[in-house]
């Protein structure tokens, strides 16, 4: 855990990595703590409403027990097993057997299709699958296309062509002699969505684990304090929910909410929060804008302590509704899979600047580049980049030397997204290198817009995008789903276009403004300004 002391520089300085030669995940996050046999690594409501508990102890022996199934059915060191669960315990011991078997883990999103699914099976060459009977019946469709899996188990039960989870762990022992891996092995592939090509899947070695934590632990004002149990609605199969939450927590031996709901409900979630006395949620900006639309009367019976967001621009909006509804700031933190939360905020050791992402977390170097390499001046923009070597950082994409070595400029790893750094070290970030919009010479991102947009009364979310434009190069084109009560309208149109120019900017207002029910998003909910492009 990161010490406790009151200046930012001091503890930047004062740090240093520990990454011992030979480390194994599964020990870091679970083993360590077997001998407080009533620590409690996971509370899990079903949609019925009721609760497991589940001690770390309980989570040792059933990843021990599935890891003595893998071995049975062949499972070698380096092979890979697919994970298609919702979040529900049998998301942490599949992980963790897979640790301990040495084998490499493949997180699967349960909204996939099968073309989504075919493609990370097959080019990860995933031997066995751990899923329910909904993943079952997927990839029963598409098994004859993947000639590496040998097994699919069923947590629901045996189902054609599938075995069952908990008759098998019946006969596997509560022992096993975790495999010595290195902390440079590789433990997890992690399918990213780029802007163009198919996913590439993000390899992470087991150290990954170590980098990951001062983010998290800044990102929460220093996790781990008496008292703590943290929720997310972000997925398991996303780095944000199964690395940065689950594991992270568990690493610090915090225990876990499971409660994963179909659809993101703002209420639902409102009383999940308030009926566990929820200390600490990672939630994206969206999430936190539908979260906004809640009567701030009924926020009194929460006991958050902190809130953290990522994964997109937050804007100043949501943190001064935080502030001044849940009385606590949002620490905005960033990175992405290949080299993750790198930057954060965190509110309790320095104070968070408008517009800034926060500063790099310890133990991380983290600049603002050309495209030659070379650091720019302070203030300046250019490509947000991290360091190498760094603990957090993947191996390497699988399959894919091409796009590994164009993720690097030199000692740089290139994020692709554009920011600039102040003197003090924050960081702020302007978009996506493909998301900045050029109008009439002035480079614009979409964040500050779209944070002005939702400010306005009738607007529940927006997206920006740069709209090809023969005298300008680009106009600025904004998409707009309106809240309940709203319809759209020229004059609406206009007062938006209004807002923004005496808001903001006269050369940033957006001159078209197209009204949308919903906008295209990723599945960690991501805005997806390409398919707008298009």
């Amino acid at each position: 855990m990161l010490p406790r002391v009151n200046s930012y520089k001091t503890l930047v300085d004062q740090f240093q990595w520990s990454i011992p030669r030979n480390y194994n995940m599964a020990w870091d996050i679970c083993d360590k703590w077997v001998e407080e046999e009533s620590r409690v690594a996971l509370l899990y409501e079903t949609k019925d409403g009721e609760v497991a508990r589940y001690t770390f102890k309980d989570i040792h022996l059933l990843s021990n027990r599935l890891a003595n199934v893998f071995a049975t059915l062949g499972l070698a060191v380096r092979d890979r097993v697919g994970i298609l669960l919702p979040q529900r315990p049998e998301v942490g011991i599949s992980h963790l057997a897979t640790y301990r078997s040495g084998a490499i883990a493949v997180p699967l999103f349960t909204l996939f299709g099968q073309d989504a699914l075919r493609y990370r099976l097959k080019d990860s060459g995933a031997k066995i699958v751990v899923t329910d009977s909904v993943g079952a019946n997927s990839i029963a469709s598409i098994r004859d296309e993947l000639p590496d899996l040998r097994t699919v188990i069923n947590i629901d039960g045996a189902s054609d062509g599938a075995e069952d989870f908990y008759a098998l762990l019946e006969r596997g022992s509560d022992s096993f002699k975790t495999v010595h891996t290195a902390a440079e092995d590789p433990a997890l592939i992690i399918y990213t969505s780029g802007t163009t090509g198919d996913p590439k899947g993000a390899l992470l070695p087991h150290r990954t684990m170590i980098g990951h934590m001062p983010g998290v632990e800044f990102s929460h004002d220093f996790l781990g304090q008496q008292g703590d149990l943290i929720w997310s609605p972000a997925d398991w199969a996303w780095i944000g929910g199964l690395v940065d939450v689950l594991f992270a927590a568990w690493q610090l031996g915090v225990p876990v909410i499971a409660r994963r709901f179909e659809k993101f409900d703002p209420d639902q979630a409102l009383y999940l929060m308030e009926r566990f006395a929820v200390r600490n949620v990672f939630m994206p900006p969206t999430a936190l804008r539908m979260m906004r639309n809640i009567s701030s009367k009924k926020f009194t019976g929460l006991n958050l302590r902190s809130l953290a967001s990522g994964g997109e621009s937050l804007g100043a909006e949501l943190q001064d509704w935080s502030k001044n509804t849940l009385g606590i700031f949002i620490n905005e933190f960033y990175g992405q899979t290949e080299c993750n939360m790198t930057v954060s905020g965190c509110s309790s050791l320095y104070a968070l600047k408008q517009g800034a992402i926060g500063r790099a977390a310890p133990g991380h170097l983290v600049a603002v580049i050309d495209h030659e390499g070379n650091e720019k001046p302070h203030g300046e923009s250019g490509m947000i980049a991290v360091a190498a070597p760094n603990p957090v950082m993947f191996l390497g994409y699988w399959n894919n030397d091409p796009a590994t070595q164009d993720k690097f400029i030199g000692r740089w790893l290139i994020t692709g997204d554009t920011g600039s750094i102040d003197e003090e070290g924050y960081i702020t970030f302007v978009g996506r290198d493909d998301d900045v919009i050029t109008s009439a010479g002035y480079r614009i991102g979409p964040g500050p817009i779209e944070d002005c947009l939702t400010a306005h009364p009738s607007v529940q979310m927006a997206a920006v995008i740069g709209k090809p434009d023969d005298a300008r190069t680009e106009i600025v084109k904004a998409f707009v789903v309106l809240r309940e009560g709203y319809e759209s309208s020229e004059a609406l149109r206009d007062e938006l276009k209004d807002w923004v120019k005496n808001r903001l900017s006269k050369h940033e207002y957006p001159r078209e403004v197209e009204f949308l029910l919903d906008l295209p998003k990723t599945n960690t909910g991501k805005i997806i300004r390409r398919l707008l492009r298009n």
